[in-house]
């Protein structure tokens, strides 16, 4: 009998920038609209299985898509509303932004210096997805 092994690689392309910031999701994504131009608005949360059987952790989810340009904006808090972990190995962190699609070494510098300069961010910066044990909860 042949045995058949199916393997999978998960995609894993975009750009992962996390944020260290004492507000509150709503306040941080209001400055980040103000000072990097993007529109990101409040969506639905983003939810993910609980250890407990039958249970669901909730993040905060806000987008920013544009029909003019294909780069996608995705704006997650770390902190679930149960006490759980978006990425638990990276429990300092309060916030990630996933950029998907096309955008450029120039433009990330530029965003990066952007969220930096938001008086209330601690620090952001580019995190490798690649290097993160939890990866798998930033796809979606």
């Amino acid at each position: 009998m042949n045995k058949v092994v199916l393997k999978y690689e998960l995609d894993f392309d975009f750009i992962l920038i996390a944020i260290s910031c004492p507000l509150k999701d709503y306040r941080i994504c209001h400055f980040i609209n103000k000072h990097t131009g993007l529109n990101l608005r409040k969506s639905e949360d983003y939810r993910l299985p609980a250890p407990q059987p039958g249970t669901m952790w909730a993040f905060s989810f806000y987008t920013s898509l544009s029909d003019l340009v294909e780069t996608e904006y995705y704006f997650l808090s770390n902190k679930g509303e149960e006490n759980g972990y978006l990425i638990p190995e990276m429990k300092n962190t309060d916030y990630f932004l996933l950029i998907k699609n096309f955008i450029d070494q120039e433009d990330l510098d530029s965003l990066l210096n952007a969220l930096n300069a938001i008086p209330d961010v601690v620090v952001a910066s580019e995190i490798p997805a690649n290097k993160l044990r939890s990866k798998e909860n930033l796809i979606f």
